[in-house]
């Protein structure tokens, strides 16, 4: 490759903070690691996971939540705890596994101010700017003797950071924590000099942390900021706030690091960590507007990880330095891809939000498309060379492709058979949707890698037990999929009723008043699409709430959308009969719930989320009442094709069966479990 005429010369320029030099100015941005010991240390396994975006080439690592008072500052029993002596090794451990990567690693400092202590039993106190009472939880006005403790903390946390080898701190301002409760004008109601409608009292706190830890580490010692721009709800503040913020704090710092929102504000929460529904790159904006206004780096962050528009924000001035979070977890060789010219080959992060909602659920981050994140360690160890097989791969959907590919770098004859045209399974019926052009990237990515691999595909072709034991493989992987289910109920096949899949591929076929039956992810999902397009939607469920499956901060986005496009929601209801009028629905009352129970993060308390009112005709069991619609489209799930998938268990030595035709589920449950059978087939 002739580096002379290198695309991204911008994004590969150094950048020098404080006389330290990172390589280019790509950084990961915060992220934390939740599955840590009693004592806020954090496993081996946390060094691999941050040593990866490491060594996928980016110049800056930030070890996220890195608490700064363990007694007055911990949202969770999962925290980490930069104060603890006990916790030492453990930070040493990772900042030596990225710093021989060649990147900067640095600690997130960070204290939940009046969201403290509340997940612990029982609750310990929680100091805000005043007092106040958030879901059942008290809080106090933290006294000034209190506020100095806590200025002492952070310095002494900044140096304690140093003196184990990070390259930097980065001082957690923002999305609702400790210090943006202080800066915030709605909740810093304070009448002495730590508040009240001055900017320069409620930014007294912040100004005085940055001085004491610039007095700890010393002025050849990088400071970061992370600040919101702008909070993004009503009641919170706006960019011209923000502006005013960045001024206060920009003569104490080295990078001004400005993201937005508030992730204790519900209907902000996937802005601040941005969702499928929004733009690349959508939070640029405030970096951009707030960097006409300062004269120090600015580092931007939200929905990137395109390098052109990565290249354009640097080269064009909006900001100095792109962070990027999830991206990095969909894949942590963005950098090195772009630099070697596979900008191409990077799995686009899809903004699914699995990742973050099973961090929440379990303390794990595992990615939907990457199956080895969550795993690093695992992966960090060879294997032995698998014996040759010959694999004959039954389905071409996202389990047989990535099958296929593992396969394949296993050095396996691989057969990929799909009775379609096309390879990607039924994911492709959503291809024409906007909000999941990541997803069509992924299945168009991962076709280009299972036909570089050498990988025998055959299209048009339906594996029978015949085939199966005329082509006599070693090995099946049985990836066959799953078929929707079709209701037996009056009205269906007649005009205007279809299933989720064809409404998917033929929206234009829907028209006027559209009546969704099933409200799982599949039936909100194209409710959001269907309205977008102008459609008047109602989602139907008989169960007594949407259902999610668990997906608990994508819910957080969806029901954001549903309320934004006016999509109607009717639950404990069961759809009896298709007229010509529209759908006969029958109130069932509390007897069906999701499974799993639809849930949703609120403010760290998991609550039952209820995005419509039940319909409750008479209040009676049985009770019935017309729903009015002119399409009606069924999305009530899918069946495994099972048995079709068992026919084949007998016609080769080696059986598996995965994917959504052993249990209708998602891909991150179908790329893991594909992945892993895959590894290990022919290992001695």
């Amino acid at each position: 490759m002739d580096m002379s005429d290198f695309k991204y010369p911008n994004l590969f320029k150094p950048i020098i903070l404080a006389g330290a030099v990172f390589r280019n100015r790509i950084f990961a941005a915060p992220t934390g690691y939740m599955d840590n010991g009693r004592f806020g240390d954090m496993p081996p396994e946390a060094a691999y996971y941050f040593e990866r975006k490491a060594k996928g080439g980016v110049a800056a690592v930030t070890l996220g939540e890195c608490k700064v008072d363990s007694k007055f500052g911990c949202s969770s029993q999962s925290s980490t705890h930069l104060d603890d002596p006990l916790a030492r090794n453990s930070f040493c451990r990772v900042v030596d596994a990225v710093r021989r990567q060649g990147a900067v690693c640095s600690a997130e400092l960070s204290h939940s101010g009046n969201r403290a202590n509340r997940n612990y039993d029982p609750p310990g106190i929680a100091y805000g700017p005043v007092d106040g009472v958030d879901e059942g939880f008290p809080f106090y006005e933290m006294p000034e003797d209190v506020i100095w403790y806590t200025i002492e903390k952070y310095a002494k946390c900044a140096a304690l950071a140093k003196s184990y080898g990070f390259g930097m701190v980065t001082l957690h301002a923002g999305h609702g924590w400790f210090i943006s409760q202080f800066l915030s004008e709605a909740l810093n109601t304070r009448k002495d000099k730590w508040g009240g409608p001055d900017i320069e009292n409620r930014a007294r706190l912040v100004v005085e942390i940055l001085k004491a830890i610039r007095k700890a580490v010393g002025p050849a010692f990088p400071v970061e900021v992370r600040i919101s721009g702008s909070e993004c709800y009503d009641g919170g503040y706006g960019i011209e706030e923000g502006i005013k913020i960045a001024k206060q704090v920009e003569p104490y710092l080295d990078l001004l690091h400005v993201s937005t929102g508030s992730h204790e504000v519900e209907e902000v929460f996937t802005v601040t960590h941005p969702s499928m529904f929004l733009p690349d790159g959508c939070n640029v904006q405030y970096a951009e507007e707030i960097k006409k206004h300062v004269n120090c780096p600015v580092a931007t962050v939200g929905a990137l990880g395109n390098p052109d528009l990565m290249e354009d924000i640097i080269a064009s001035g909006k900001a100095d330095v792109v962070e990027i979070a999830r991206g990095l977890i969909a894949d942590p060789e963005i950098p090195r891809k772009i630099r070697t010219g596979r900008g191409d080959d990077i799995n686009v992060c899809m903004r699914c939000l699995h990742c973050f909602s099973n961090l929440h659920m379990t303390g794990q981050f595992y990615c939907a498309i990457n199956p080895e994140i969550g795993r690093e360690a695992e992966m960090n160890l060879a294997i032995p060379p698998a014996v040759r097989k010959k694999v004959l791969i039954a389905g071409g959907g996202v389990a047989g492709m990535q099958a296929a590919i593992t396969c394949a770098e296993r050095g396996h004859d691989v057969v990929l058979c799909e009775r379609s045209g096309l390879l990607g399974g039924a994911l492709r019926c959503e291809a024409d949707v906007p909000f999941k052009q990541n997803l069509r990237r992924y299945l168009d990515l991962q076709g280009d890698l299972v036909r570089r691999a050498g990988v025998d595909i055959r299209l048009g072709t339906e594996v029978t037990p015949e085939f199966a034991r005329k082509l006599a493989p070693d090995a099946i992987i049985a990836a066959l999929g799953a078929q929707p289910v079709v209701p037996e109920m009056p009205g269906v096949g007649g005009a205007g009723v279809m299933g989720a899949e064809y409404a998917y591929l033929h929206a234009g076929e829907t028209k006027g008043r559209v009546l969704i039956v099933g409200g799982g992810l599949a039936g909100m999902e194209l409710a959001i699409y269907l309205a977008g397009m102008g459609r008047e939607v109602t989602i139907m469920e008989m169960a007594n709430a949407l259902n999610f499956s668990g997906n608990v901060i994508h819910a957080l986005a969806i029901e954001g959308e549903l309320k934004r496009l006016g999509v109607s929601v009717v639950t404990s209801t069961m759809a009896a009969e298709i007229g010509p009028g529209g759908v006969l629905g029958e109130y069932v009352g509390d007897r069906y719930s999701p499974a799993p129970f639809c849930e949703t993060i609120r403010r760290g308390i998991l609550q039952s989320v209820v995005t419509g009112e039940a319909v409750r005709p008479a209040a009676e069991i049985g009770a019935r009442r017309l729903f009015p619609a002119d399409t009606v489209v069924f999305a009530l799930g899918q069946r495994p094709r099972r048995e079709e998938a068992l026919a084949l268990r007998e016609c080769a030595p080696l059986f598996f069966q995965l994917g959504d035709c052993l249990e209708a589920k998602n891909i991150y449950a179908a790329v893991s479990a594909a992945y892993t059978v895959a590894r290990d087939i022919g290992r001695v």
